[in-house]
């Protein structure tokens, strides 16, 4: 799916005329032929990301444009992974995770005053972590399809994070799927389809390799005691019959 190049911090997945739909920012539906995943340093100080984003491109040698996601996680330990009709590439950091308490019961719980108080957590905004998932089909898929695609994706990251660290995500994670417009056409990709089980497949064993080479020298941080940053949302909403 992807031709790969990596320098100088950057990752250059390139596909000549690809549709992509990221979540990252300045994201949205586009149509490019590469996208990029590009690590920042400790301390980040950027606030005009498109300068930024332009000046990191520039000195590493790329002249395509297209949608870019940007990590604290180095790019020596990006990974890809390949089944049937789909590519994933991904590069896993969970300095930051972000948890989600379920142990409570809702039928328990009152109006939004009753709820206990939200759990310490560091909300610093540089991407200290981050989990970035790029995910690609050879098929042609219905703009729908497309977007129930990162759905697919975000949802077999959590599940892996969540078997890894406790947490089913970061506070800055981000998924960009893609699919070839001259592929042929897949109207759904939900889980029970070859694009989504596909997808699921390739975000679980490329998000496995990368945390696997990002830890290599030490343990995955299990959820937001062990981790440098974090935060927790365990506020509650009120809930009422309709």
């Amino acid at each position: 799916m992807f031709e790969t190049a990596r320098r100088d911090g950057v990752c250059r997945l390139a596909r000549p005329e690809t549709r992509w739909l990221s979540t990252g920012y300045a994201g949205g539906d586009s149509r490019a032929d590469a996208a990029f995943n590009v690590t920042v340093p400790e301390g980040w100080p950027e606030t005009d990301l498109d300068a930024y984003v332009e000046r990191r491109l520039s000195a590493a040698g790329f002249d395509e444009r297209g949608p870019t996601l940007l990590t604290g996680v180095g790019q020596e330990h990006a990974r890809r992974a390949r089944f049937g009709p789909v590519e994933v590439v991904a590069t896993a950091g969970v300095s930051n995770p972000a948890e989600l308490p379920i142990d409570d019961d809702p039928r328990e719980w009152g109006d939004a005053s009753d709820a206990p108080d939200a759990a310490a957590g560091d909300d610093r905004d540089d991407p200290v972590g981050t989990v970035n998932v790029f995910v690609g089909t050879t098929r042609s898929l219905e703009p729908g399809a497309l977007a129930n695609l990162v759905a697919v994706a975000a949802e077999a990251k959590a599940a892996t994070l969540l078997a890894r660290c406790g947490a089913p995500g970061t506070t800055t994670d981000a998924v960009v799927a893609a699919c070839d417009p001259a592929g042929d056409p897949a109207t759904f990709s939900g889980s029970a389809t070859e694009v989504g089980n596909a997808a699921r497949v390739c975000v679980r064993d490329a998000v496995l390799a990368s945390l696997g080479s990002r830890y290599d020298a030490g343990p995955i941080p299990r959820g937001v005691d062990e981790a440098n940053y974090g935060v927790v949302a365990d506020d509650r909403a009120t809930v009422a019959p309709i």
